[in-house]
């Protein structure tokens, strides 16, 4: 037995901010680490307490004022002037492929547990796999830094039966993709998540997705969605938001939108609209949601960014062939200047991973070393093959209007080349907290711990409690901020000063431990829904 019975009954009766609750005759009980003198941030109030927090295995035992007489501890680490809150959980990550990497290190997360971030959430975009169970399998063979919660990916759902088509399913394509949606869902998967932005996700109707939303309903999920336009690219920012509302309803489950934003030179200003119209559905009993980063550049494929999603279709090799199809330039560079257009033009968008021939420069830049039109020098990088670019094409005003919102919660969104997967948590705290007071240091913990828990159903996280697990952060607040940019994107950020995982220190006097303690955080699927697989 891991811990003693004093241990667990200390566990089942201590409360938060609770001391002197045994009497002075009981038996010392030995904590595995105490975390003395901390300002205490629970995720419960957005009152702190200077106090300590008790550690015993993978388990909370009290988070307080002062520990009671009887305790004694293994190790007692200082956290005197120290913030002490709940490990941040990054509601929307790609982190997929680092998670299961055959890289050791890859799997540790460093760049996320060094901002305290404890748990990431994959398969976002719709792009995760339904194969739930063997992804958690893998995760729990070899080690990772953070423990990892999955959603079923709507892209490989639906690729399982329509490849790259642009058509809708059959009744039988579709009877097929509930099946693998429900497959996830009783694994353990979060709910359904799409990117309807994306080809050949984009390809779907509504009535297609709201269809597969039912099955997550079922099971107790929810719908997270990298809506269908963040722009004007096709039905707007508010028929997008229109568009995640009506699936709500229909399907008869919560909602969240993926990192809210307003993208691009036509909706910029349209953060107040959008959250009047969330805010309305709120308040009438739907249960939507969203998170953000703390950035004006956005990340995507250069494909994505630019390239209408019927030039996309069928994938690389048939949009090289449309590339030399003369039939169809006229509309494919009409497209794709517009696309430009909405994006703020070519000096908005810089190359930010793949082939280093671009690579820190902007299309502007390519532009005009190669003295052509902006347009035939993007269609000549894509021949080169795609990159991940920043794009520069949101306001500050709704960044900081989103930001503000009691609903909205932390995410990096992390990307190859974008310095969000390094510095998004850091970030947020030393520009909107600290430097323009945008939101309190207690908003900014909620929003990163216990709001995105209880959304997603993470049980016993996102709180400083007795009983919980010890996924915990303290952080420097004189020093707390990111230090990767644009053009050095992978610098660690500084003033974490230790991170638990499970109760495993991952982050010990500011250094990365390597010890992986993460796990696979499964949700349990609503009782009975599992007894077909349909």
């Amino acid at each position: 037995m891991r811990k003693s019975l004093v241990t667990l009954a200390v566990l089942s009766t201590l409360a938060p901010f609770s001391v002197n609750l045994h009497a002075a005759n009981e038996a010392p009980v030995a904590l595995d680490l105490l975390l003395r003198g901390g300002t205490v941030y629970t995720g419960d109030s957005d009152t702190p307490v200077v106090g300590d927090v008790g550690i015993a295995g993978d388990r909370i035992v009290f988070a307080g004022k002062a520990a009671p007489t009887q305790f004694t501890a293994k190790r007692v680490i200082d956290a005197t002037g120290m913030v002490v809150a709940p490990g941040f959980i990054d509601a929307h990550t790609h982190a997929d492929a680092d998670l299961h990497s055959s890289d050791p290190k890859k799997r540790l997360n460093i760049p996320f547990i060094t901002q305290g971030v404890t748990t990431a959430v994959i398969g976002n975009d719709g792009f995760g796999g339904f194969d739930i169970a063997a992804q958690a399998q893998k995760l729990r063979a070899a080690p990772v830094g953070t423990n990892v919660a999955m959603y079923v990916g709507f892209g490989p759902v639906r690729m399982s039966e329509l490849g790259e088509a642009n058509r809708a399913p059959t009744p039988e394509q579709l009877e097929a993709m509930k099946k693998r949606v429900s497959q996830g869902m009783c694994e353990g998967a979060l709910g359904l998540s799409t990117g309807l932005f994306y080809t050949p996700q984009n390809f779907s109707k509504t009535e297609e997705v709201i269809e597969l939303a039912k099955v997550a309903a079922r099971h107790g999920g929810l719908y997270d969605s990298h809506i269908r336009d963040e722009s004007m690219y096709n039905i707007g920012l508010k028929g997008s938001i229109d568009e995640v509302i009506r699936i709500g309803h229909e399907a008869k489950l919560p909602v969240h939108v993926a990192h809210i934003k307003a993208l691009g030179v036509d909706v910029q200003g349209q953060s107040g609209d959008i959250i009047k119209r969330i805010e309305k559905e709120r308040a009438g009993g739907l249960d939507i949601t969203a998170d953000h980063y703390p950035w004006t550049a956005s990340s995507t494929r250069f494909s994505a960014a630019l390239l209408p999603p019927w030039a996309n279709e069928g994938g690389r090799a048939a949009t090289l062939q449309r590339f030399d199809d003369a039939s169809q330039q006229e509309r494919l560079r009409k497209d794709m200047r517009e696309n430009l257009r909405l994006r703020g033009g070519p000096e908005t968008i810089l190359f930010s991973a793949g082939s280093t021939k671009y690579v820190g420069k902007t299309l502007a830049d390519v532009a005009k070393a190669s003295n052509a039109d902006p347009v035939d020098a993007a269609i000549a990088v894509l021949r080169d093959g795609d990159l991940m670019i920043a794009s520069f094409n949101q306001s500050d005003d709704d960044v900081r209007a989103f930001m503000k919102r009691p609903w909205v919660m932390t995410s990096s969104d992390s990307s190859l080349g974008h310095p969000r997967a390094y510095g998004t948590f850091a970030r947020k705290y030393d520009q909107y907290v600290v430097k323009e007071h945008t939101i309190s240091l207690a908003q900014f913990i909620r929003g990163s711990s216990s709001l995105t828990a209880d959304t997603l159903g993470l049980k016993q996280r996102g709180h400083l409690r007795p009983g919980y697990y010890a996924d915990v952060v303290v952080f420097d607040p004189a020093r707390y901020a990111a230090k990767a940019t644009y053009t050095q994107p992978t610098l660690l950020s500084e003033g974490v000063t230790t991170v638990l995982v499970n109760g495993q220190l991952a982050v010990d006097g500011g250094k990365p431990t390597g010890v992986g303690a993460g796990q696979p955080l499964l949700r349990t699927p609503k009782p009975g829904s599992c007894g077909s697989a349909g």
